[in-house]
């Protein structure tokens, strides 16, 4: 598999997923995560490739040997309902509800072709409503809302953002590996690459 080392993101012309303000956050959660930690804006940014000890507890993280304490994607704090556009033109690939504690809930997978090349990007953390309002296939243009934020309730028990993945490989169902163990770290960041680089230089 080539790497993205090997491909060219420069050349082509990407849409925000969320439209930030001037002024947000830059999360450090590699001391750990408090929920109730004091915000200065309801906007903010998770980091790619960042430790976070102790973060993910549950089943979903724990119970199949090394914990995965690596953050794979980008996070997106914004307020519930917040739209989600998509970043480049595709086609929903596959929709789904990640119900269990600490998952995703919500989940949007999207397929991007650049020049010859298939991406494809998880959008996680959504209300469910939108995830409904989605059909597989449909096509949808750079900066079209494809869905909406969602609220704790329903995105896994955390506070309301966007969980935004790239991945190299076609997943064969709506879930990709957020967050990843030491082990796994090598081969994830080839599969995985910085979201920043669709995104923008977010931090």
């Amino acid at each position: 598999m080539k790497t993205v080392m090997a491909f060219d993101f420069t050349s082509f012309e990407f849409s925000p997923v969320i439209h930030l303000p001037p002024e947000f956050e830059i999360y450090d959660f590699s001391s750990g995560y408090d929920p109730d930690r004091y915000r200065s804006s309801a906007y903010g940014i998770g980091r790619y490739n960042e430790r976070r000890p102790g973060m993910y507890s549950t089943e979903i993280f724990t119970g199949s040997g090394a914990p995965r304490e690596i953050h794979v994607g980008i996070d997106i704090a914004a307020p519930v309902g917040t739209p989600v556009h998509a970043f480049y033109n595709g086609r929903v690939l596959l929709t789904g509800i990640n119900a269990a504690a600490g998952d995703y809930g919500g989940t949007i997978i999207t397929e991007h072709l650049l020049e010859d090349r298939l991406i494809w990007a998880l959008h996680g953390h959504l209300s469910h409503e939108s995830v409904r309002a989605r059909s597989i296939g449909e096509s949808f243009a750079r900066g079209e809302v494809i869905a909406w934020i969602g609220d704790h309730l329903e995105n896994g028990g955390w506070n309301p953002h966007l969980h935004f993945q790239l991945s190299w490989r076609r997943p064969d169902r709506c879930d990709l590996p957020g967050a990843v163990s030491v082990s796994d770290l090598a081969s994830a960041l080839e599969i995985y690459p910085d979201p920043r680089l669709v995104l923008g230089a977010l931090y």
